[in-house]
């Protein structure tokens, strides 16, 4: 799938990884919101905002 120039939300729509990703986050399950991420073609770099603004602190 070619995921460039979509938005995290219609990444993860279009992969069918919504409802885990939000699992995930529902359980603060850190490991698993970034491997969700990193499927839908994110890096740590865009990654790491959106672990702060859904209130999720790497340890």
């Amino acid at each position: 799938m070619e995921y460039k120039g979509m938005t995290v939300n219609e990444r993860l729509y279009a992969s069918g990884l919504m409802d885990e990703f939000d699992k995930a986050v529902e359980n603060k399950n850190i490991d698993k919101v970034k491997s969700i991420l990193k499927k839908v073609e994110l890096n740590e770099t865009s990654i790491k905002p959106i672990l702060e603004s859904l209130d999720l602190k790497e340890e």
